[in-house]
């Protein structure tokens, strides 16, 4: 199995205030992303990946996110395995200090 790339939050929320285009999605639960969510992320919960993968554009770079970097790193390492282009957060989102937002009131 190859490592893993990983990138900080802090390094997410300059792209993000840059204006760059992240291909970022959020695998926690429900309940943590109505507390939270980076904006520009789409929600996938973790154990909906192998049922959404379609939905996973496998050409591009694609950021996982969670609230401790362990989960969003379990679903890299099976996505990676499968050929897709993945980058864990570290840290996740207790890590995470720039916009979030409750997934309500993400349009």
């Amino acid at each position: 199995m190859y490592e893993i790339k990983e990138i900080s939050p802090e390094e997410i929320q300059q792209k993000l205030e840059k204006g760059e285009k992240l291909e970022l999605i959020d695998v926690r639960e429900d309940e943590e992303v109505e507390a939270g969510m980076i904006p520009q992320a789409r929600h996938i919960r973790m154990n909906d990946i192998p049922d959404q993968i379609d939905a996973i554009d496998k050409e591009k770079e694609t950021i996982f996110i969670c609230r401790s970097g362990a989960r969003s790193g379990n679903v890299c390492a099976y996505l990676q395995d499968k050929g897709y282009n993945v980058v864990n957060m570290a840290g996740g989102m207790l890590d995470y200090n720039g916009e979030t937002k409750p997934k309500s009131q993400i349009v």
